[in-house]
């Protein structure tokens, strides 16, 4: 009898389907979950390389704009113009923290004769910077080579970095300003920060480049600061 009543229950233990999708649910539900926060991992990954990209990329062509007229019919470029362009970089940048955990550099390749020169000379004239990172990594690869004075006064002793090759990034083709014009070359490197931690994917430094030759004719003999003056956000100072 005992027997019998067990067989019983057994088989309609067996048959019994309540509850099963809420078992299913129960047992899937955390690989489901793993599985799509991964995807929302890299999304947003994909996402920060894009907008650092487009950011790299805006800066390059506003810098290759700005500037005011002189007297001559050339664009003599103001620090206040500088800080105005980085300025506008922060802002894109400030959803993903930009400046607070990264560094932009900006620099002027150019290929000109100054008063000093007898030969237009391929060189990094000026270099200014805008972030909180610093150190390998972060700094431009030639802010050892360029003073925080360079560009400042039309002086030899302010002439900046000659490179005859151009800039070369980690073994690129290299990048060469134009006879008689400039190139203005943006470096962004940028500590990413995961949604999710370290669970899926690290905290990695990326790193982008962007460059557009100057559009006017500017004045190259220097960075002009007039009164008022603006001070001149050059890569001695680090701030986000």
């Amino acid at each position: 009898m005992i027997h019998r009543v067990l067989h019983k229950s057994i088989v309609r233990l067996h048959h019994d389907r309540a509850g099963l999708a809420l078992i299913e649910f129960a047992l899937s539900a955390p690989i489901m979950l793993l599985v799509g926060c991964y995807g929302v991992e890299l999304a947003n990954l994909a996402m920060v390389h894009m907008r650092v990209s487009q950011i790299a990329l805006n800066l390059a062509d506003n810098a290759s704009r700005v500037g005011a007229y002189s007297n001559l019919a050339t664009q003599q470029l103001r620090e206040v113009d500088v800080n105005d362009i980085l300025q506008a970089a922060r802002y894109q940048g400030a959803s993903i923290s930009l400046t607070a955990n990264g560094r932009i550099t900006l620099s002027s390749l150019e290929n000109v004769a100054q008063s000093y020169d007898t030969q237009p000379v391929q060189r990094i004239h000026w270099q200014r910077c805008l972030g909180a990172q610093s150190g390998a990594g972060f700094d431009g690869q030639f802010k050892a080579n360029v003073t925080t004075t360079a560009g400042s006064t039309a002086s030899i002793t302010d002439k900046g970095y000659d490179l005859p090759l151009g800039i070369s990034d980690n073994g690129s083709t290299p990048i060469m300003a134009p006879g008689g014009a400039g190139v203005m070359y943006v470096e962004i490197n940028y500590r990413t920060k995961p949604l999710f931690g370290t669970w899926f994917t690290p905290p990695q430094v990326i790193h982008y480049i962007a460059s557009f030759v100057v559009r006017d004719r500017r004045d190259y003999s220097q960075t002009y600061n007039p009164t008022p003056t603006s001070t001149p956000s050059t890569c001695n100072l680090y701030r986000p």
